[in-house]
C-alpha cells in the first residue's frame, strides 16, 4: 500500500478541492433555496466527494490484486456506490429539511467535474504512471 498508486494520487489530489466545493454547494444551495437547500447541496457534494475517494481506493486495491480484479472492481463498483447514492437520497429524504433537488442539483455537476478533474490528471502527467500487462503475459508487467 503506497502513497505512489496513481489511483491514491489522484485521490489526494482531489480531497484539498473538496472542502472549497462543499462551501460553495451550500451557499449556491442556501442563496437560491434556503438552508435546507444549502444543506441538501451540501450533503450532495460530500456524497461525490466520499464516492470518489471510495472508487481510487478500491481501484487502487484491485490493481494490485489482478487484472479480473481491477475489472470487477470497476464495473461491480460503479453499480454498488450508484446504489448507494441511491439508498442516501432515499433514506435523507425522510427528513423534512431534506430537498432531493439541491441534492441532484449538486451531485450531477459535482460528478461531471470530479471526471474533468480525472481526465486531467490521467492525460498529464500521472497517465505516465499507470502499468499495463505486456500483450499476452499477465505476469510480466509494461512500464
Amino acid at each position: 500500500m503506497t502513497v505512489t498508486d496513481p489511483e491514491r494520487v489522484m485521490v489526494r489530489r482531489a480531497l484539498p478541492f473538496g472542502a472549497p466545493a462543499i462551501a460553495l454547494a451550500f451557499g449556491l444551495g442556501a442563496a437560491v433555496g434556503g438552508w435546507a437547500a444549502g444543506w441538501s447541496a451540501a450533503i450532495g457534494a460530500t456524497v461525490v466527494l466520499l464516492n470518489f475517494a471510495g472508487n481510487g481506493l478500491s481501484l487502487a486495491w484491485a490493481a494490485k490484486v489482478s487484472l479480473t480484479a481491477y475489472a470487477a472492481v470497476v464495473m461491480g463498483g460503479f453499480i454498488v456506490r450508484l446504489g448507494i447514492i441511491v439508498a442516501i437520497m432515499a433514506i435523507l429524504n425522510r427528513f423534512a429539511f431534506f430537498s432531493p433537488l439541491a441534492f441532484g442539483l449538486a451531485v450531477v455537476p459535482a460528478t461531471i467535474l470530479l471526471l474533468a478533474f480525472e481526465i486531467k490528471m490521467v492525460a498529464g502527467p500521472l497517465g505516465r504512471e499507470l502499468v499495463l500487462p505486456k500483450e499476452g503475459k499477465h505476469e510480466e508487467l509494461v512500464p
